[in-house]
């Protein structure tokens, strides 16, 4: 039930206004949702040192590196490769076919380099393959005519809304000691993710002097040993905005634009950084939190027009991603997501969005289902409260950058906070037909079957239950 709001909040709005109403109300909220007893040690995570093995550069004379795959198209029958040449241009041939012996088929990309101070990179491919047979599986290998490296990938179930699908979620991962031991855990987990839905945050460069690119190009090579083999559906973060005008630099995002292509024209979209594909039986969208979501700019009226286009008869389940979270209980990127909220929550509510996931927040955490869409400053509804139309939000910006963990909660815990931890991890998303998916996180500390926090989820179109007594 909604509460009013109590007469300390009310001075808090006349005197602050709408902002810091909102900071009164979040934190006023009753405890209820569980925090776990688990705390990992408060340390700073190490990056691994450059000559390490998963930074090592492949044999041969301009052997392609940082190989990556995502999705192609809106539908999952294309799929986008990426790569580097380190000395020369070389080839921008893919040679892919259905036997490893026999690779038929060919499809030409394009190169291209781009500076950023003063490095400059290596050659950048990116080839997208086309008219592929769905749930196949496919060998590709690039360097033709140098080093020539192959790899396989496997193209997901035509898109259908009863089509199992398993996806794997890490956000925030950067290249220390952690991030190796959360990618280690995403391989190793026996439920294997299909799918990477990667909620922004990736190389942490900018964290080293003048945004050093060597880190580009060293993350590359880091999660090659992944992205080469399965789709990981970017999303931009604010360390990829890499804005330095002090330095020159004065184009934001611009390696993350030129080294991570993504499908975005498919789906209407003008800008890499918004846009939604489809893959079996789930609907993704991809928003940018750090390009302009206001009314009537782009990304806005972009959004507007798709929600509409999501046939949950054909894609039963559909996801959100981002980079900042909309609820969340740290002391950390408080309410940096709340402009965000009061602009596209009503349409996630609207629509019937399953799940949000975002990063940003360098811990773990799940909300219950709830909204706060009825709050408009004067009209003392301020608080969230529960809404069975509305999604749940999932933080996962825990997969191990140099920045540490944030430790720091608010007390008591939101009435809206289910479960919270700091520890660094990833999560599986696994989609059983068009009312079940069953959803976990896994924490790096365990063991790999462990599930520090799980849940069954109920389709919000299909089977619209109440979760919360389903929660573990």
């Amino acid at each position: 039930m909604k509460r009013s709001c109590s007469s300390n909040a009310l001075a808090a709005i006349r005197v602050a206004g709408a902002f810091a109403a909102a900071l009164v109300v979040f934190s006023d909220f009753c405890d209820a949702g569980k925090t776990s007893a688990f705390v990992r040690k408060d340390d700073k995570a190490l990056d691994m040192p450059l000559d390490s093995d998963v930074f090592r550069v492949p044999n041969g004379y301009n052997a392609p590196q940082q190989v990556h795959i995502t999705q192609g198209d809106h539908d999952g029958s294309a799929v986008i490769v990426s790569w580097v040449t380190p000395d020369e241009p070389g080839s921008s041939l893919v040679l892919y076919g259905a036997f490893v012996n026999n690779l038929t088929f060919s499809a030409k990309g394009k190169v291209h380099r781009y500076k950023f101070y003063n490095y400059t990179s290596g050659y950048i491919h990116h080839c997208t393959i086309r008219n592929l047979k769905y749930d196949s599986r496919y060998y590709y290998a690039v360097g033709v005519g140098h080093a020539l490296r192959m790899f396989w990938f496997t193209t997901p179930p035509k898109v259908g809304p009863d089509v199992p699908y398993t996806f794997g979620l890490i956000g925030d991962l950067g290249q220390s000691f952690d991030s190796n031991r959360t990618l280690t855990h995403y391989e190793l987990n026996m439920h294997k993710g299909k799918t990477m839905l990667f909620v922004g945050d990736l190389s942490y460069a900018d964290n080293y002097p003048n945004h050093d690119n060597v880190r580009w190009d060293t993350w590359g090579r880091f999660t090659e040993r992944s992205a080469a083999y399965q789709p990981w559906i970017w999303t931009a973060g604010n360390h990829e905005i890499d804005f330095v005008p002090e330095i020159g630099e004065t184009e934001p995002f611009k390696p993350y634009k030129n080294r991570y292509h993504v499908p975005y024209k498919a789906s209407g979209s003008t800008s890499p950084f918004w846009y939604s594909i489809k893959r079996a039986s789930a609907y993704i969208i991809v928003l940018a939190s750090y390009s302009a979501y206001g009314k009537y700019t782009p990304q806005y009226k972009w959004l507007e027009a798709e929600l509409p286009k999501v046939n949950r008869s054909e894609t039963s389940w559909l996801i959100v991603l981002m980079h900042s979270p909309w609820y969340n209980s740290y002391n950390y990127h408080y309410m940096e997501g709340e402009t965000m909220r009061v602009m596209y929550e009503p349409w996630f509510v609207k629509y019937k969005v399953d799940v949000v996931f975002a990063g940003h927040v360098h811990a773990y955490e799940r909300s219950e289902r709830i909204s706060n869409v009825a709050y408009n400053i004067v009209n003392m509804e301020c608080n969230p409260v529960p809404d069975q139309s509305a999604p749940v939000y999932i933080t996962i910006g825990d997969g191990g950058n140099q920045e540490g963990l944030a430790t720091n909660m608010t007390q008591p815990q939101p009435k809206y906070s289910a479960f919270r931890e700091a520890s660094f991890g990833h999560a599986i998303f696994d989609v059983k037909n068009r009312t079940h998916a069953y959803y976990a996180w896994h924490r790096n500390q365990d063991g790999y079957a462990v599930e520090a926090d799980s849940m069954w989820f109920y389709n919000r179109f299909w089977q619209p239950m109440d979760e919360s007594s389903a929660s573990v």
